[in-house]
């Protein structure tokens, strides 16, 4: 239990620092902003309790945004994500459902029930952030553009940081 307590903290640190020193910087033609943190988020364990959950998410938010100087919108797209990731977790449950102390994991889940998990979830992270941050739409479909690159490209970035830093065996 402390094991994955000090595995959470640390995982915390070093996608916010990730985030703010190397994916913040990026910015493809305007387009393409690529968003690692919500990983935190989406690796804690499945029965989680909800509160736990959204101070969490807030709190991850809120680092990013003391960081990148955006007024809340980073807190307020995680805690979105926070309060949709049960309802996601409970479409893609598996048959038997969720065993107890169950963490989503690539390896353990599987590569095509994780990509859903992360489509769902970025997608929905990436659609709160950026129409919060254009907060009109008038710009509907540029900003469409902007959440499916930008989704794709973190997803994309996650699953490469997974396979690098995962240590467990693939499941056969």
């Amino acid at each position: 239990m402390l094991s994955e307590v000090i595995k959470s903290i640390v995982r915390f640190i070093l996608l916010v620092l990730v985030q703010v020193l190397l994916f913040n910087k990026i910015r493809f033609a305007g387009f393409i902003n690529p968003f690692v943190y919500p990983l935190f988020i989406l690796l804690l364990p499945v029965r989680i309790p909800k509160t736990l959950l959204l101070l969490l998410s807030f709190i991850t938010g809120l680092s990013i945004d003391v960081f990148s100087d955006t007024l809340g919108m980073h807190a307020a797209a995680t805690v979105f994500l926070g309060f949709l990731r049960p309802t996601i977790l409970k479409i893609l449950a598996p048959r038997d459902g969720y065993e107890a102390e169950a963490s989503p994991r690539l390896h353990d889940m599987g590569i095509l029930w994780f990509l859903y998990y992360l489509l769902i979830s970025i997608f929905a992270h990436h659609l709160f952030l950026f129409y919060t941050e254009v907060f009109r739409f008038n710009e509907f479909w540029y900003t469409f553009l902007r959440v499916i690159l930008s989704t794709l490209t973190s997803v994309l970035l996650i699953i490469v940081i997974l396979y690098l830093f995962d240590k467990q065996k693939e499941k056969r």
